[in-house]
């Protein structure tokens, strides 16, 4: 069985894009390390689940991800989708702490899903199936 491991978020700051995903989103840090270079190396994950799926905070400086990032956003597209048990809910906890959302909580067929953006550059989802 082939699964997921890791994926790269790019991020226009990685210490303020790690604050953000774990003070605010609630994720756990899974690494953070030094890569020798001053480079950070920093993946999170879903907080208590999940632990061989993180997500890599790639520092988002280089062409390639500056132009990606921009067209993501520009199309108004997520960088990456997370599920909840309760987008209206999730929706309110995020706006109270100052989240700015491109999107409030709709359905999409039997998907109630927000659009939140994440401070570094980038469109985060948020699903709940059912």
């Amino acid at each position: 069985m082939i699964k997921v491991a890791m994926t790269s978020v790019y991020v226009e700051d990685v210490g303020k894009a790690h604050a953000f995903y774990t003070d605010v989103l609630g994720f756990e840090t899974r690494n953070h390390l030094d890569m020798g270079d001053g480079t950070p190396f920093v993946t999170i994950g879903a907080a208590g689940a999940q632990r061989d799926l993180e997500v890599l905070l790639e520092p988002g400086g280089s062409t390639i991800a500056q132009t990606y990032t921009a067209a993501l956003r520009e199309a108004g597209l997520p960088c990456i989708v997370c599920s909840v048990d309760d987008v209206k809910g999730e929706y309110e906890r995020l706006s109270d702490l100052g989240v700015r959302f491109s999107q409030e909580p709709h359905r999409e067929g039997p998907v109630l899903t927000t659009v939140l953006d994440d401070t570094v550059g980038n469109l985060v989802q948020l699903i709940q199936v059912g």
